[in-house]
C-alpha cells in the first residue's frame, strides 16, 4: 500500500466525514454493547453454583438484559454495515466521475495511444475491485479496532496479569500479516494491470469481428488471448497464494494464544484468583480479542488489491489534461482562417508538417487533396484543435485559436467525419446532438436536407426507432446520412468534410453534394475528398505531399497546370 495512494483515498472520504463519525459511534456501540454481553454471561454462570442451588430470581433479569443487548448489538452492526456501504459506493461514484471527467478533457494523444479497452478497466473493474477491499475494510477494520481496544480494557478489570500475557503474544499474527501483506501488492498490482491488457484484447476483437473474420484472424488473435489470459493466471495465483498464507498463520498464532489463556486461567481458578464465571467472560474475551486480528489480516490482504486497483484509477485521473486559455472570444467569425509557419508531428522521430502557411478567406471552398500520410486529415485536427501546432499558430479571424477554450472554437464549426458516431438512443436524439433543444420539425426538415429522410421513415418507429451504440440495423451510408443531419440541424460558420460522403452510393452522394452546396454558401468550408470528382466546384484545392502544399488553384487551373494533381485525377487513385 503507497502512502500516496492512501491519501489521495483519505481525501476523497474527507468528503462524508460526518457518516465516517456515525459509522465509528456505531463501530463503538457495536464491540462495548458485544463485550458487556460476556460479563452478563460470567454473572448468570455464578448464580449457578449446583443442580439445587440456582438463583433463579436473580438469573431472569440478567437474561433479560442479555436479550436486550444481543438486539442492540445486531442493530449496531446493521448500522455499520449501511454506513460503510453508502461510504464505499459515493466515494467509488466520485472516483469513476473523475475519472470519466478525465477522459472527455484528455488530449487526443492519450486515446489515441492507450487502448480503449485498458482505460474502460481502469474505470470500471479497478475502481468495482477498490470497492470491494473498501466495504471490507469499513465493516470489519474499524468494528476491530474498536473490539481491540474495548477488549483489552475489559480484560484488564478481570485480570491484569493474563490480560499483560495476551497482549504480549497476540500483535504476533498482526506482525505476519503485516510481512505477508507487503510481500502481495506488488502481485496485486501486475494482476491488475495484465487484466486491463486483457481487456484491451477483448475490446480489439470484438470491436472487429469483421475484420478479424474476414482475414482468418481467429487462430492468431486466440493465441494472443491465450498467452495474455495464461499471465493473467499466473499472476492471479501468486497474488492468491501468498495472500491466502495470512489467516491460517494469523489463526494458529490466536489458537496457540487461546490455549495458553485457557490453561493458566484454570489453575488461576483452581487457586482461587478468579471465579469460574469470570474465566469465561476472559475466555470469551480472548476469543473476540483474537478474532478481530484474523479479520484485520484478511482486511489488509484484501486492500492490497484494492489499492492496486485504486493506484491504477489514480494514474488515470491524474494525467495531464489538455490547456485551455480564455483571453480571447471568437464572436459570430467570419470564417477567415490563417495558418502561419505551422509545424506538427505526432512522434518526434518525424514531422509530418513543417513551415506550413495558408491564408483562408471568408467563404472559400477549401479542399484538401493527396495521398495517404500527406496530412490532409493532420490540418484538420490542427484546425478543431484535436492537437496543438508545435511551431507556428493558426487564427481565426486574426484571433489564435490558443487563445479560446476548444468549446467555444469547435461550435463554430460543423464537422461530418469519416467515421460515424451513433450513440444509443432515437435517430431524433443522435440528429439533436447538434441541437439538443431543436422541435421535431427541425429535425425532418435537417433529415431531408441530407436525404436520411427516406430510410428513417420506413425504420420500424420512424425518427422514434431506437439504434444502438454500434448503429446495428443501419448501413453504413445509413449512419453517416445521420451523422451529416447533425450538421443540417444547426449550421454553423464553418465547415469541416472529412471524407463526408465516402459511405454513401453515388447517386445518393450527388444529392448530398446540392445539400452540401447549400449549406456551403457563404461559409468556410474545409473538404477532404476521397473521390477527386466531388471537388471540382471548390474555390480553392490544396494538393498535399509529405505535410507540404505543392500545388495550390482551382480544378481547371490544376489539370490545365499538369502537375501532380493532375496525375492524381487521371490515375484514379484516389487516397484519403
Amino acid at each position: 500500500m503507497k502512502n500516496g495512494t492512501l491519501k489521495k483515498v483519505l481525501s476523497y472520504l474527507s468528503g462524508y466525514w460526518l457518516l465516517l463519525v456515525m459509522l465509528i459511534i456505531f463501530s463503538l456501540s457495536f464491540s462495548l454493547i458485544s463485550l458487556y454481553i460476556p460479563i452478563l454471561v460470567g454473572e448468570a454462570i455464578d448464580l449457578i453454583v449446583e443442580e439445587d442451588n440456582v438463583d433463579t430470581e436473580g438469573l431472569i433479569p440478567i437474561i433479560g438484559e442479555m436479550v436486550f443487548f444481543a438486539l442492540a448489538a445486531a442493530l449496531s452492526q446493521w448500522l455499520v454495515s449501511i454506513i460503510g456501504n453508502k461510504i464505499t459506493f459515493s466515494t467509488v461514484r466520485d472516483i469513476r466521475r473523475d475519472a470519466f471527467q478525465k477522459l472527455l478533457r484528455l488530449p487526443l494523444s492519450y486515446i489515441d495511444s492507450h487502448r480503449h479497452g485498458e482505460t474502460v478497466s481502469r474505470i470500471i473493474q479497478d475502481a468495482g475491485q477498490f470497492a470491494d477491499g473498501l466495504i471490507m475494510s469499513f465493516t470489519q477494520l474499524f468494528t476491530g479496532v474498536v473490539t481491540i481496544v474495548a477488549t483489552i480494557v475489559f480484560m484488564i478489570n478481570i485480570n491484569l496479569k493474563i490480560s499483560l500475557i495476551v497482549i504480549l503474544l497476540t500483535p504476533l499474527s498482526l506482525f505476519v500479516a503485516s510481512f505477508i501483506a507487503k510481500n502481495t501488492y506488488s502481485m496485486f498490482k501486475k494482476q491488475t494491470e495484465t487484466r486491463g491488457e486483457l481487456t484491451g484484447i477483448i475490446d480489439e476483437m470484438i470491436g472487429g469481428q469483421k475484420v478479424v473474420r474476414a482475414f482468418s484472424y481467429e487462430e492468431r488473435a486466440e493465441e494472443k488471448f491465450n498467452k495474455v489470459n495464461s499471465l493473467l493466471e499466473k499472476h492471479s495465483l501468486k497474488a492468491i497464494f501468498f495472500s491466502s498464507l495470512t489467516n491460517p498463520c494469523t489463526r494458529f498464532v490466536n489458537s496457540m494464544v487461546y490455549a495458553f489463556v485457557g490453561g493458566f486461567g484454570a489453575f488461576t481458578v483452581v487457586a482461587g484468583g478468579m471465579s469460574v464465571g469470570a474465566l469465561t467472560a476472559f475466555l470469551s474475551y480472548a476469543g473476540q480479542y483474537t478474532k478481530p486480528f484474523n479479520e484485520i489480516s484478511s482486511v489488509i490482504t484484501e486492500l492490497q488489491n484494492s489499492f492496486a486497483c485504486a493506484s491504477r484509477v489514480f494514474e488515470f485521473i491524474e494525467e495531464k489534461a489538455e490547456a485551455e486559455r480564455d483571453t480571447e472570444k471568437l464572436i459570430n467569425p467570419e470564417g477567415n482562417v490563417t495558418f502561419d509557419s505551422v509545424s506538427f508531428s505526432y512522434s518526434e522521430a518525424k514531422t509530418l508538417i513543417e513551415d506550413f502557411s495558408l491564408d483562408v478567406k471568408e467563404g472559400q471552398r477549401v479542399a484538401i487533396v493527396g495521398p495517404t500520410g500527406c496530412g490532409k486529415t493532420t490540418l484538420i485536427n490542427l484546425i478543431m484543435r484535436f492537437y496543438d501546432p508545435k511551431k507556428g499558430t493558426i487564427t481565426v479571424d486574426k484571433v489564435n485559436t490558443k487563445n479560446v477554450t476548444r468549446h467555444e472554437l469547435r461550435r463554430n464549426f460543423g464537422m461530418v467525419l469519416q467515421d460515424t458516431f451513433i450513440k444509443k438512443g432515437t435517430v431524433a436524439d443522435n440528429i439533436r446532438m447538434g441541437k439538443p433543444d431543436a422541435a421535431m420539425e427541425e429535425v425532418i426538415a435537417a433529415a431531408k436536407a441530407s436525404h436520411a429522410h427516406g430510410f428513417i421513415k420506413k425504420l420500424p418507429q420512424g425518427y422514434d426507432t431506437i439504434i444502438s451504440d454500434s448503429g446495428t440495423g443501419l448501413s453504413e451510408g445509413q449512419r453517416q446520412l445521420i451523422c451529416i443531419s447533425r450538421v443540417m440541424i444547426a449550421p454553423p460558420p464553418m465547415l469541416i468534410l472529412d471524407e463526408a460522403t465516402s459511405s454513401i452510393d453515388t447517386r445518393t452522394e450527388m444529392k448530398i453534394q446540392d445539400a452540401f452546396l447549400r449549406l456551403m454558401e457563404n461559409k468556410t468550408s474545409f473538404i477532404v475528398a476521397h473521390r477527386l470528382s466531388t471537388i471540382r466546384e471548390a474555390d480553392i484545392i490544396l494538393v498535399m505531399r509529405d505535410g507540404k502544399i505543392v500545388e495550390k488553384g482551382t480544378h481547371r487551373q490544376l489539370l490545365e497546370k499538369g502537375g501532380f494533381y493532375q496525375e492524381l485525377y487521371l490515375s484514379g487513385k484516389e487516397q484519403t
